[in-house]
């Protein structure tokens, strides 16, 4: 039965690694887990003298360098002096040359947040009247590329790693411990180890490049790699390190004196201190996520973090277990199955971690997202559905193993009576080769050919005990289920860990609201309030969706100035292929009047000596148009005084 599943099962895993590298191909540059809050001046400002010094706001603290921060004129050519400044708590500043002429000036950073993710952008500010202007696209490159494809494939390989080492051990410590001494569980807790160890060295090497040049080339630069270690996140690799030696001397005592002990109060006591030190060191490992990443910022960091390390915990026993678990179902000894008081005991360690996800992940999402409205608003949100679905089916998928576990404990005595009747017929069929072999010998001489023949009938009887033992098992329906529900389960966690690590490279859905408000254009100081208007639209097309932001300046009769910024429902900006104004004033039948609206920059439009004839409620009818056949007209009141 088991040559029957192999094929498919092989399959599947295919299968199942297509689905991973689309999940991570598909995650393009990583989002910012820091995101910037405010500016001074602000974005899409027009100030009448030019600015002494540029100011950032960030959610969070970030890590700069001399060129994090950089002001170009409308040529390009930087017009920032010295080195940028934390001049208080979360804002950042650096100093312009003074005499700057009018025109639009581009303002790009290039930080680290806190939890250890680059940090990219641009915005714009005029002097005295918006100009053209260019806005390099280097600036929002950080984190993406090849060097950013490689850095989220070690992520997810590193969760792995810690998943299958810190989970298999578990089960062998607490389900199964005579699966210490099945050599497919041990491949299976050294390859976490591993693939852990070669994870981090991988995201060390990388990570210089990751938050800097984004170039392949730099990742073996030693300078960059001196400026890592230097971080908090390159210190949390590093202790990771450390803590995996610990973790390798665990190992080799678990699978070498530890396995070969036998049963009593000597094994009990070593089996209570190798679940006290795996503890330890699994939750620091645990730890050197939870230092570097999301819980280590934001909101009662002091309590995220423990938060954090007991949710890791928690998946790691869970999902760990289960691979365990199903290793064991298909590859441990025909001779030594698992047993199915060891498959109840992993059901009820995965349900306690299952109830501890719950409350740590309830917690989680009220932290990050801080509102109802981002769970459909933002990405992190989108990807923390997805995730709550997959946790739900995968407990569904749990609930039918739990049947099949049942069936499994109802079987047992049958299964041995079959196992016992099975062994007489084997045994008498051993005995009567055995006694034609021993008469055959009589009517000859003793010579070396007996012993070979006896080494060979020896082997014979180990063969067909292994194979019967084996047919016995397999035909066990309630194993047989068991083994498929936990191959769904473990297909289902496969897919589950991409989009966790997807959630941890993602901004959270509390920080992009925070900075979709910041992103909103700024009126300048004689802008009337009701000269500004917020209209979303959706063409119907793919990437139809987004906001127009108008602005009109003073919001009077007469001469006016008019700003209109496109943008996606996240507040990034929206590069449509065109947009069209008209105003118009029905109570007086004047209009619709067009207004010319010249491209500035990335969904930024402007348009100057806008013409009003009078006061009134006008209507301002503003077309977008997203493709070549995706257009709507969006309109609202203005009233002009």
């Amino acid at each position: 039965m088991t040559r029957t599943i192999t094929p498919r099962l092989r399959n599947l895993l295919l299968l199942l690694l297509a689905v991973t590298g689309t999940l991570l191909a598909g995650a393009g540059p990583a989002s910012a887990h820091a995101a910037l809050t405010g500016s001074d001046p602000a974005q899409g400002v027009v100030v009448a003298q030019p600015p002494a010094r540029v100011s950032l706001t960030f959610s969070e603290k970030v890590a700069m360098n001399r060129d994090s921060l950089r002001v170009l004129d409308p040529q390009g050519r930087p017009v920032q002096t010295g080195t940028p400044a934390n001049v208080r708590g979360t804002t950042y500043a650096v100093d312009l040359r003074s005499g700057l002429g009018r025109g639009t000036y581009t303002v790009t950073y290039q930080v680290v947040s806190a939890d250890s993710h680059p940090v990219a952008g641009a915005y714009t500010f005029s002097v005295g009247a918006p100009s053209k202007t260019v806005v390099p696209d280097a600036a929002t490159a950080v984190g993406g590329g090849v060097v950013g494809g490689l850095y989220a494939f070690g992520r997810y390989v590193s969760y792995a790693g810690f998943i299958v080492l810190a989970g298999g051990t578990a089960f062998v410590l607490v389900c199964w411990r005579r699966g210490a001494g099945v050599r497919a569980l041990q491949r299976l807790v050294v390859g976490g180890w591993l693939a852990l160890t070669a994870a981090t060295l991988w995201l060390l090497l990388l990570r210089g490049s990751y938050t800097t040049t984004g170039t392949l080339a730099d990742v073996f630069d030693l300078g960059l790699l001196g400026q890592v270690l230097q971080t908090k996140p390159g210190a949390a690799l590093v202790s990771r390190l450390l803590l995996l030696a610990a973790a390798a001397l665990f190992i080799a005592v678990l699978f070498g004196s530890y396995q070969r002990r036998e049963e009593g109060a000597e094994k009990r006591d070593l089996t209570f201190g190798l679940g006290v030190g795996g503890a330890v060191v699994a939750a620091g490992l645990a730890t050197s996520w939870a230092a570097s990443e999301h819980a280590s910022v934001g909101l009662q960091p002091g309590i995220a973090m423990p938060v954090d390390v007991v949710h890791l915990l928690a998946v790691a026993a869970w999902l760990g277990g289960l691979t365990a678990l199903l290793v064991a179902l298909y590859r441990a000894p025909a001779a030594a199955p698992v047993e199915a008081a060891a498959v109840r005991r992993f059901s009820r360690l995965a349900f306690g971690s299952v109830l501890v996800l719950v409350v740590t992940g309830v917690y989680q999402s009220w932290r990050q997202l801080g509102s109802w409205s981002a769970f459909t608003g933002t990405r992190y949100g989108q990807l923390l559905l997805a995730k709550i679905a997959l946790v739900a089916l995968m407990v569904g998928i749990a609930s039918a193993s739990r049947r099949w576990t049942g069936r499994l404990t109802d079987r047992a005595a049958g299964s041995a009576e079959a196992e016992e009747a099975e062994a007489q017929k084997e045994s008498v069929t051993a005995s009567t080769a055995a006694g034609q072999d021993v008469n055959a010998g009589d009517e000859g001489p003793a010579d070396a050919g007996d012993a070979r023949r006896a080494a060979q009938l020896a082997r014979q009887r180990a063969a067909m005990d292994t194979a019967r033992r084996k047919r016995l098992r397999d035909g066990d329906t309630g194993r047989y289920g068991l083994r498929r529900s936990v191959l769904a389960e473990a297909a289902v966690a496969v897919v589950l860990l991409a989009v966790t690590t997807a959630l941890t490279q993602t901004e959270s859905g509390r920080t992009e609201q925070e900075a979709a408000r910041a992103a909103t254009p700024a009126r300048s100081a004689t802008t009337a309030p009701n000269g500004s208007l917020t209209l979303p639209f959706d063409t119907g097309g793919a990437d139809g969706k987004g906001v127009v932001s108008l602005d009109l300046d003073p919001a009077r009769a007469g001469t006016n100035q008019l700003h209109l910024f496109v943008r996606k429902p996240d507040g990034r900006p929206f590069d449509v292929p065109e947009v069209k104004v008209a105003l118009t004033l029905e109570a007086k039948k004047i209009g619709p009047l067009t207004v010319a609206a010249e491209h500035i920059t990335t969904g930024h439009w402007s348009a100057d000596s806008v013409q009003i004839p009078m006061a009134g409620d006008w209507k301002v009818a503003v077309t977008v148009r997203t493709s070549d056949i995706d257009e709507v007209t969006v309109s609202k009141n203005a009233q002009i005084g």
